[in-house]
């Protein structure tokens, strides 16, 4: 059974973009719905927005109008809403376009609409899709493609998040969480891997595979597929991709159409030997730093020449490439101590960040600094974020983030704490946000590197930290 995203109808067409009119986005303020506000003003569309609260990513919409709080008055003259799964059916502004019989498109949807007419490349997976979608979008516009693309994070070269390119080639971020995938109908895909998460509206992994034998459907005749071969999951689904007739092509560490080898962590990146089908391509580097990162550019090789490019050219642009905003990022240094932001929020991702993030702590000790993000996840995997967390030196874990989920009486960030594998001494628990700072200072010594994770505020921990830090050292001088 098709798992779809609430505010939609599988049924019904995606309608032409010229339909939309005048839209409005509930949740413009986001990092996926300010990315459609951007594709939509770039096809010369008029678009609105609300928020709860002023981000970044809404104050970069030039020429949209962005207003804070919901209020049924903001949509007065728009001729389509466009929403979230995060937004509930009794949003003031949903509850106002439904009584004047608006559209409410859920942003799949809205997305679908930009993108039609044009090869869509859609990269799915548990983890790594934000990095991957934006390896594969810069790396084609190196090759001279000119793509289209939407990525649930900001490219670190020119700070956009989307960009409605001049080529036929439109690469997305396909969502598994809510089952917005099924609505691309790709060109191409590529799935980096399949792990239990968002089991509110999966089930179990069960329900995660399902849906992605569902997304895999979805990709046109004659299209082709591109699955990381290290992942049984996700090798799984060769046998079916290829029955349906598509081409699918493989990449891994181990036995793959597409092979790595002698990969090396340095300097803030990863480079590797690469071998298609026996055939050696040279030495890749990218400018990423992790073996799951060197991963991730292999799938972002076998989908470009499976668009037609060069291995050169696709090589050159990985070396090129110079990361996403949130994705191991260096916010500063201050007293000896270097602090990174980075958005890992499943326990597989601190996991895999954590360890790369070690190549760069020693000598020193690494800091990890993480807010968990959902309830339900912070209940399923609360042993797994803590031995994630015990990968590092120190661990301090803070309380769940204001989110979409009601709250669950009894899960807190406190049941992580209690389950990172380290001695008493080295792990915290912060409950409050303005003790969290000071909890990650007495921790640090000249030498250390402390990694803030999570998907929701704690980016905006890191001034703080690091003024904290200066004044340590001014104290010291």
């Amino acid at each position: 059974m098709r798992v779809y995203p609430p505010y939609v109808d599988p049924d019904q067409p995606v309608p032409p973009l010229a339909s939309l009119g005048r839209v409005h986005i509930v949740g413009i303020g986001g990092s996926g719905m300010s990315a459609i506000a951007r594709l939509l003003l770039d096809a010369g569309l008029d678009v609105s927005g609300s928020d709860a609260v002023a981000t970044d990513h809404a104050e970069g919409l030039h020429g949209a109008r962005i207003e804070i709080g919901h209020d049924a008055a903001h949509i007065r003259d728009a001729d389509t809403l466009v929403v979230s799964t995060a937004i509930r059916e009794n949003n003031l502004e949903v509850v106002e376009a439904r009584r004047r019989g608006l559209p409410v498109l859920h942003r799949s949807v809205a997305l679908a609409s930009v993108a039609a007419g044009r090869r869509v490349v859609a990269v799915a997976g548990a983890h790594g899709k934000t990095s991957t979608t934006s390896m594969l979008a810069t790396t084609l516009d190196y090759c001279g493609a000119d793509p289209s693309f939407a990525i649930g994070g900001e490219l670190a070269a020119t700070g956009s998040n989307a960009r409605l390119g001049g080529g036929d080639v439109f690469v997305a971020e396909a969502d598994e969480s809510d089952g917005s995938f099924l609505l691309l109908w790709p060109t191409g895909a590529i799935i980096t891997n399949i792990e239990a998460d968002h089991l509110d509206r999966h089930r179990d992994l069960d329900g995660i595979r399902s849906a992605y034998r569902s997304f895999v459907e979805t990709i046109v005749s004659g299209g082709f597929l591109v699955l990381c071969a290290d992942d049984p999951d996700t090798l799984a689904l060769r046998a079916e991709a290829v029955a349906r007739g598509l081409r699918v092509r493989t990449y891994g560490l181990g036995s793959a159409d597409l092979r790595l080898s002698a990969v090396v962590l340095e300097d803030g990146a990863t480079s590797y030997d690469a071998e298609l089908g026996g055939t050696p391509l040279g030495r890749v580097r990218v400018g990423a730093l992790g073996v799951h990162m060197a991963l991730n550019s292999a799938a972002v090789l076998l989908a470009g020449l499976e668009l037609g490019l060069p291995a050169e050219q696709l090589i050159a642009g990985l070396d090129r490439y110079s990361g996403v905003h949130r994705r191991f990022e260096l916010t500063g240094t201050a007293d000896g101590v270097r602090v990174y932001d980075d958005y890992a929020h499943h326990p597989t991702e601190i996991a895999a960040q954590l360890r790369a993030a070690r190549s760069v702590a020693e000598p020193g000790r690494l800091v990890a600094v993480f807010q968990p993000y959902l309830y339900t996840r912070t209940q399923t995997f609360a042993v797994e974020f803590g031995a994630a967390l015990g990968l590092a030196d120190e661990a301090v874990v803070m309380e769940i983030a204001v989110n979409r989920e009601d709250p669950i009486p009894g899960v807190t960030g406190r049941l992580i704490a209690e389950r990172v594998p380290l001695p008493a001494d080295r792990v915290a628990f912060a409950p409050t946000w303005s003790g969290t700072a000071q909890t990650v200072i007495e921790r640090t010594r000249p030498g250390d590197i402390v990694v803030l994770l999570g998907s929701g505020p704690v980016y905006k921990l890191a001034p703080e930290i690091l003024d904290l830090l200066a004044e340590r050292a001014a104290d010291q001088q």
